[in-house]
């Protein structure tokens, strides 16, 4: 599955942001074999722990390279009333969302007389409820074609009847104005619902807003609070302005407009945490590098992510956290303090761990 999906109806922004995030998109030779479409953007992931730890291992006045990890948006056609029905672009709108594992939902949280809204009024609550009801019929849809068949196997199949009953309970709560993520009703990861996945609400605002937000992105934060979503005041005008500066000069700008950092750095997080994506670290003198894992994962899972011999033949994992790698002044004074641990088969990989792996194969 792909990343983040961005959607959003027409005129909210959603190109805009998507504009900036291709701007800002890592080189794709930095990652070989990466083939990237022209709706896909591949952004690297800030991440404040990099820079120290280049610093610690930088020797002679040569640093060692920084590589970040990266994570995926995807632009998805904008979406209209109907959407579950086919109306505009609908079909390929639902498919699309189907292949991404995260939803950043842009809602238009500023005035503008010269940008018409498609429903003629600014209430961005109101258009968060006309794309979760095309999500949820579009799940209900599917739901009845998956149970006609599931209906006829469940009579000699009572896996098959458990299935159906958590089903037909999924479409009673979509019906009633629920989305999936809100329910405890379990069902096969390949049911794929639309309304399960994880959403980051994108308040798009002006760029006077983008400090504090404004009262119709508070609007937004309560309805994410209330589902347990997340939401980020974001200007996408602001971000496309400063990927065309150079760093010092779009600091100064945010700087200005009271920001501390790119709305575009904040989604991004977001967007990674969304995915269930943590980051452990390798540091040394030619490179320190985040390497992307699934929330959860085992010492050898991650020892497979820099190479399958390594996951093959994983001995053991050292492992120190890089906040206390950075406090003892380096791996050799770190062990001397006793803060390395030596960690087997069952350590489940922690963000911000620096790790060593020790393999034979």
């Amino acid at each position: 599955m792909l990343g983040v999906g961005i959607v959003g109806l027409p005129n909210v922004g959603k190109s805009t942001l998507f504009n900036a995030i291709t701007k800002a998109q890592v080189e794709a030779a930095n990652y070989p074999f990466a083939t990237i479409e022209k709706n896909v953007g591949v952004v690297p992931v800030p991440d404040e722990r990099l820079k120290p730890l280049q610093k610690l291992y930088a020797k002679d006045n040569r640093e060692p390279k920084i590589l970040p990890t990266t994570v995926e948006f995807v632009d998805i056609a904008g979406l209209v009333k109907g959407a579950s029905k086919g109306e505009g672009l609908g079909n390929k709108f639902l498919a699309n969302i189907r292949e991404v594992s995260a939803i950043a939902h842009v809602v238009r949280c500023f005035e503008d007389d010269n940008i018409v809204h498609v429903s003629g009024k600014i209430d961005p609550v109101d258009d968060i409820e006309v794309i979760n009801t095309e999500l949820a019929l579009a799940d209900i849809a599917s739901l009845e074609k998956r149970l006609e068949k599931l209906r006829r196997s469940a009579k000699t199949d009572k896996s098959d009847q458990l299935i159906v009953d958590a089903a037909d309970k999924m479409i009673a709560e979509l019906s009633n104005g629920k989305l999936a993520r809100q329910t405890d009703i379990e069902l096969p990861k390949d049911f794929n619902l639309l309304t399960a996945k994880p959403v980051i609400y994108v308040c798009n605002v002006a760029e006077e807003d983008a400090a504090n937000g404004n009262e119709l992105s508070k609007k937004v934060q309560e309805l994410a609070d209330k589902e347990g979503s997340e939401a980020v005041i974001i200007s996408a005008q602001i971000e496309q302005e400063i990927i065309e500066l150079d760093d010092d000069e779009a600091m100064e700008y945010l700087a200005d407009l009271g920001l501390k950092e790119p709305g575009l750095n904040r989604l991004i997080k977001k967007g990674y945490e969304a995915l269930g994506l943590i980051s452990f670290l390798t540091a040394g003198e030619k490179e320190t590098r985040a390497w992307t894992i699934k929330r959860g994962s085992k010492a050898p899972q991650a020892a497979g992510e820099i190479h399958t011999d390594f996951e093959r033949g994983f001995i053991r994992a050292e492992v120190i956290a890089w906040d206390k790698l950075l406090e003892a002044g380096g791996m050799v004074a770190a062990k001397g303090k006793g803060w390395v641990r030596t960690e087997g088969k069952e350590y489940v990989v922690q963000d911000g761990d620096v790790i060593n792996f020790l393999f034979n194969v």
